[in-house]
């Protein structure tokens, strides 16, 4: 199954009082597995960068200023997250966002049921503690070193890391690895190889048959061809 672990940076907290999108970044992962495959781009919020925003991030209103608009990036967007789930921590809050970008260049909102809350996931397996993402790397070892600021794209990575562990997708792959690694040892021998009911139809014609013979003849007197093949032809 295909999903994208996606997060966003903003210049604020509320859409609604004109705070806007200024990074999105995603990860792919199939069968919970990260492919490698990625979309990353920040966005020109058309607007001034807020100090408190800033503090967190670190995008400039300079820097922001020569990126492009969400409504020239949002066909390639889009376009890479298909119809996958998203699987976002806090994941009303980015998609709040997204949506507000959309809405404004008409284009239909991302329906909430495409959503996977890694926020929501982690307090149902965590109760009665801190669930931010930094708190979640150090409860699953997972090195959340280069994040001294927020970025989309690393916090998405970090975030693909975390929700395989959260949902227990790791130990799985872990005990299916061990598993498989005990039947070969205790085994003699090769893996069993299923039979075919009935055998192939032969591909070769009898003059294609022939003509291989004739070839082999011309090899010497010892062709190593012999000690495998002649039998089968």
């Amino acid at each position: 199954m295909r999903e994208i672990v996606l997060d966003t940076e903003t210049t604020g907290l509320d859409p609604l009082r004109g705070d806007r999108l200024v990074e999105v970044g995603c990860i792919e992962i199939f069968n919970r597995m990260p492919t490698g495959q990625t979309f990353h781009r920040y966005i020109n919020p058309e607007r001034d960068m807020p100090a408190e925003a800033f503090a967190v991030h670190g995008l400039s209103t300079e820097f922001l200023a020569g990126q492009p608009l969400f409504t020239e990036i949002v066909e390639d967007f889009l376009a890479f997250i298909a119809d996958a789930p998203l699987v976002i921590h806090n994941a009303s809050f980015d998609i709040s966002f997204i949506n507000a970008e959309l809405d404004r260049i008409k284009r239909p909102a991302i329906t909430r049921d495409r959503l996977v809350d890694t926020l929501l996931l982690a307090r149902r397996k965590h109760p009665g503690v801190s669930n931010r993402l930094d708190d979640l790397c150090s409860r699953y070892a997972i090195d959340n070193s280069r994040r001294t600021k927020h970025g989309a794209l690393l916090d998405a990575e970090l975030l693909a890391e975390v929700y395989i562990d959260l949902i227990g997708a790791r130990q799985s792959q872990l005990i299916l690895a061990a598993e498989t690694r005990e039947i070969r040892i205790g085994m003699s021998g090769d893996m069993p190889r299923r039979q075919r009911p009935s055998p192939l139809v032969p591909r070769l014609t009898d003059a294609e048959r022939e003509a291989h013979r004739a070839f082999i003849a011309t090899l010497g007197d010892k062709p190593i061809w012999n000690e495998f093949l002649v039998e089968r032809i």
